[in-house]
């Protein structure tokens, strides 16, 4: 019997590499989470939560004796060189787009040697992308959306939300901001930009914070806007869309759908 070289205690510094295990039935690899994890919800019964976003407990997770660590992006960089010079294998993902996301599902599934039920999975979620793309085909007009991801200063959407909500059928206000990874290149220096693109349908996540539709129609001078104007200002949880995993391709991206079919429907 051939012996299983795959690693058997990893330990997921985000949430989107512990969905993508759960999904491939891989969980039991599973030895340690973020503690920012929401999905699936029985990860925080069964693993014990060891990190944050920006901070991890060090010991703990070598305590537990993680033969893989899965991270996120440049900014958990301090806590994987800290990992590594400990001697534990550690990959940072770092991606920005569906393509990143779903290159990202296929290489955690090579990680443990589950390629058929990865296959299976791709497929599904590039289905529901194609779905959703000929769906949007279909409607008359396309919305001026804009997506807040923080409000002090303004941070427009991350890539793969801003390919998310042209590929529902919005037309994004700020594609210029889109492609670039780190939050403060992001930045909307001058609010009045805004206000100048006249936005029609405004969907935020503020990043952990529960978005406050009041709290921007409130913003001078954005009762002009025709989305404040028209009460198409939402929410969208972050778990749904600001984590880059399968949470933003199915959940996130039928969430932008149904508030974009809803203001086509309006209009």
């Amino acid at each position: 019997m051939t012996p299983d070289r795959h690693p058997r205690r990893i330990v997921c510094l985000t949430e989107e590499t512990t969905e993508t295990l759960y999904l491939l039935g891989e969980q039991h690899r599973i030895v340690g989470i973020s503690g920012y994890t929401v999905r699936p919800p029985q990860a925080r019964q069964e693993k014990p939560r060891v990190s944050a976003f920006l901070s991890a407990r060090i010991d703990q997770i070598l305590a537990l004796e993680p033969d893989l660590v899965l991270g996120f992006s440049d900014l958990q960089a301090d806590i994987a060189s800290t990992l590594v010079r400990a001697g534990v294998p550690v990959h940072v993902f770092n991606h920005r787009t569906i393509d990143g996301i779903l290159a990202s599902i296929q290489m955690v599934g090579a990680m443990v040697g589950a390629q058929a039920r990865t296959a299976m999975l791709l497929a599904e979620l590039q289905a529901g992308l194609d779905a959703a793309a000929a769906r949007a085909a279909l409607l008359p007009r396309r919305p001026r959306v804009y997506f807040e991801e923080w409000m002090d200063p303004l941070i427009s959407g991350i890539g793969w939300v801003s390919e998310l909500i042209v590929l529902a059928g919005g037309e994004e206000c700020f594609p210029e901001l889109a492609g670039r990874s780190l939050g403060r290149d992001r930045i909307i220096a001058d609010p009045s930009e805004v206000l100048r693109r006249s936005p029609e349908l405004i969907l935020g996540s503020w990043c952990g914070r529960k978005f406050q539709p009041a709290t921007v129609a409130a913003r001078p001078g954005w009762d002009a806007l025709p989305a404040v104007r028209d009460g198409q200002v939402f929410e969208i949880k972050s778990s749904e869309i600001l984590q880059p995993g399968p949470a933003a391709l199915t959940d996130g991206l039928r969430r932008i759908e149904a508030r974009i079919q809803a203001w086509a429907a309006r209009s």
